[in-house]
C-alpha cells in the first residue's frame, strides 16, 4: 500500500527543453536503474532513495515493478515533485530523471546543451 507522507509544498524541478531531454536521454541510454518500486508502492524510503541517488548522480532510472500498486505516470509525477527534479521521459517501466546538483566535482556533473 502507498504511504501518504509527502510534501505537498515541494514542487517539480524545471521544465526540460526538448534538447535536453534528447541529449539527458542519450547518457540514460547505458544507465541500469537504481531505485526499484515493488509491491510496497510509494513510500517515503522510495522518496529518499531517489533523493539521495539524484544528489550522487543527477540522472538516473528508476523501475516499476509490475506488482506496483502504482501507476508508472502517477509514479514518476509523484517523485517528480517530491524529489524535485525533472522528467526525462517514462518507457515502458522506466522513468529516467534528472536533477542538476551544483555541489557535485565539475568533472561529474552534467552540462545540458
Amino acid at each position: 500500500m502507498t504511504e501518504k507522507i509527502f510534501d505537498e509544498e515541494k514542487v517539480a524541478g524545471p521544465e526540460l527543453s526538448s534538447k535536453q531531454k534528447k541529449f539527458l536521454k542519450g547518457l540514460g541510454h547505458s544507465l541500469s536503474p537504481v531505485v526499484a518500486i515493488g509491491k510496497d508502492g510509494l513510500g517515503e524510503k522510495i522518496v529518499k532513495a531517489t533523493e539521495l541517488e539524484l544528489s550522487r548522480h543527477e540522472l538516473i532510472k528508476i523501475k516499476v515493478g509490475k506488482s506496483s500498486p502504482v501507476s508508472k505516470q502517477e509514479t514518476a509525477e509523484l517523485l517528480v515533485t517530491q524529489s524535485e527534479s525533472s522528467l526525462v521521459q517514462v518507457i515502458g517501466n522506466t522513468i529516467l530523471l534528472f536533477k542538476k546538483n551544483p555541489k557535485l566535482a565539475k568533472d561529474k556533473q552534467i552540462k545540458l546543451p
